[in-house]
């Protein structure tokens, strides 16, 4: 899946010399929690964040200092060094890009200008259709040898009980590298005979580990 699928493009943007009440104004109409601030070709040339206009604003029993500081243009207190995507890029680079600089939001550009934003919310609700969390259905997590076509052994003896596949992910087993684990999301609600079939072939169901299931 690629950035593109996911962006948000109604992003709200400012200029360097708008207010940071024009900010807390935006923000609070549009309940987000980060502006882009680009120049008059839509380049982006900083971020703000909540955060950000919570920090440079003084508490709210000095009066005079809250206008004034109000008042004040947001190249103040912006971010410079601004991260950006490209609609191209892969969901899963933009993920690392969030983990590795722990940021919240991401500017995407094409051709250095602004055409998009993805945020936190929008990768967890891509990560809930990834993995068909939203969807009915049960999950089986199956431990097998970190070898070629244990996927297409596994997914046809599921396949054997008509049992319609969402989704499969694959991650390392932790105790063992020599391991890996498959989890299937698949549609229906009682996977008993499923997993029944899948220890009956010599395969370790890890999830669910249901009591009087050998």
């Amino acid at each position: 899946m690629i950035v593109e699928e996911i962006m948000n493009t109604n992003v709200q943007v400012l200029s360097q010399d708008d207010t940071i009440e024009a900010a807390m104004i935006c923000m609070r109409k549009n309940k987000i929690k980060h502006i882009p601030i680009v120049d008059p070709e839509q380049r982006v040339v900083g971020i703000i964040s909540d955060r950000d206009v919570k920090d440079a604003t003084p508490s709210i029993f000095q009066l005079d200092d809250v206008r004034q500081e109000l008042q004040k243009p947001l190249k103040l207190i912006m971010k410079k060094e601004v991260i950006t995507g490209h609609p191209l890029d892969f969901v899963e680079e933009v993920a690392t890009l969030f983990f590795e600089h722990r940021i919240s939001c991401l500017p995407i550009t094409r051709e250095n200008k602004l055409v998009g934003i993805v945020t936190e919310t929008d990768l967890l609700h891509t990560l809930i259709q990834l993995t068909g969390a939203n969807q009915p259905g049960s999950q089986i997590e199956v431990k097998v040898p970190n070898k070629s076509g244990m996927l297409y052994e596994v997914a046809g003896i599921i396949r054997e009980h008509n049992a319609n596949i969402h989704t499969v992910l694959v991650y390392p087993f932790k105790q063992d590298d020599s391991y890996k684990v498959l989890v299937f999301r698949v549609r229906t609600m009682n996977p008993l005979e499923v997993i029944d079939t899948l220890r009956e072939r010599g395969y370790e169901v890890l999830w669910p580990n249901l009591p009087g299931i050998s």
